[in-house]
């Protein structure tokens, strides 16, 4: 059996979506979902839910002790409280089409592996999605390879904790959440465990498996990724200024004016060449990204977010950097102390 978990913090506008998807699994004989201090009707509509959902079970996870993440504590709760001998950690606000799981628990068999990781479909709908989430994902792709993730003789690890299929055995035998109770980053420090103990993982991004439509307005999109981009990046000052460089187009910029600056010297260049030169990287840049969303399925048309998309994963990467070294994470109305 499966035990499903959901973690649930004022998740009113997607919490009987995703229950209802998941309920509908067969392999899933139990939904746990743990209510995380909601102050919104999260809690009533499940109530509403387990009326007609035999298999919901409603758990609270209490006050939240010292030196863990909401998230964490309340999966760890979740977990505690299953029967499966397999675990699905899912959030509240994802959607899983039919036959998720038991391609999950097929993957789980195909490919030697004890945890299955999907990366969801992205749903998004307003202007700053779309220009950012393309953005990011297309950057944590070149970052996390499927290949080399799955690959048992590299050290590599990653997950998506929107979809986080794992043996119950390998889960205890890893400490479980309680083992990286303080980690923001909880899906990939999960996956760092599972592998580094020997045990497979599986990570990859299927169409039609699972989606999710992770922030509903900027404000909540801003802190999300505020929260995570600087962990993902590699959490370190050295990775994010590597990561700055290679999205930025100095380099491009620079040639430009390089080239405009000499011509100006040795001819009769007019200061308008200048604009001129530099719609060539423009083009080129994105050229580039058109491909990456192509390559992440996303639509081609999205290329005309390039700018803002490239603005604001910039500011974003730079005001996480801040907020985990210097600052604090807010994330649910919690505040996390910068480490």
């Amino acid at each position: 059996m499966v035990s499903a978990i959901i973690p649930a913090r004022n998740e009113e506008a997607s919490i009987a979506r995703a229950v209802e998807s998941v309920a509908a699994q067969a392999e899933v004989g139990e939904v746990i979902a743990v209510d995380d201090g909601s102050t919104d009707r999260t809690c009533e509509i499940l109530r509403e839910l387990s009326q007609r959902i035999p298999k919901l079970i409603i758990l609270e996870a209490g006050d939240l002790p010292a030196g863990w993440t909401g998230k964490n504590h309340a999966a760890a709760v979740g977990a505690a409280a299953a029967r499966g001998d397999w675990l699905l950690f899912t959030d509240a606000d994802t959607y899983h089409h039919l036959g998720s799981t038991r391609r999950a628990l097929a993957d789980a068999v195909d490919r030697s592996a004890l945890l299955v990781s999907y990366s969801p479909e992205q749903e998004v709908e307003s202007f700053w999605e779309r220009a950012m989430i393309p953005f990011v994902f297309g950057r944590l792709a070149t970052r996390f390879s499927f290949a080399q993730v799955n690959d048992p003789k590299r050290p590599e690890a990653a997950a998506n904790g929107q979809f986080v299929l794992i043996l119950r055995d390998a889960y205890e035998a890893v400490g479980g959440h309680a083992a990286i109770a303080s980690e923001i980053l909880e899906d990939v420090a999960l996956a760092r465990r599972v592998k580094s103990q020997g045990y497979g993982i599986y990570f990859t991004a299927p169409m039609g498996i699972v989606r999710t439509r992770m922030y509903r307005s900027f404000g909540a999109m801003w802190q999300g990724w505020t929260k995570n981009l600087y962990l993902l990046a590699g959490g370190s000052a050295k990775s994010v200024l590597l990561e700055l460089a290679e999205v930025v187009p100095w380099f491009d910029t620079a040639a430009m004016v390089a080239i405009w600056m000499y011509l100006r010297a040795h001819t009769s260049a007019s200061l308008w060449l200048l604009p001129a030169l530099l719609v060539v990287p423009f083009i080129r840049l994105h050229l580039q990204y058109g491909v990456r969303l192509y390559r992440n399925l996303y639509p081609v048309s999205y290329v005309q977010y390039y700018s803002p998309g490239l603005t604001l994963y910039v500011a974003a990467l730079i005001a996480s950097w801040w907020k985990n070294t210097r600052g604090e994470v807010v994330w649910k109305g919690r505040a996390y102390p910068a480490r």
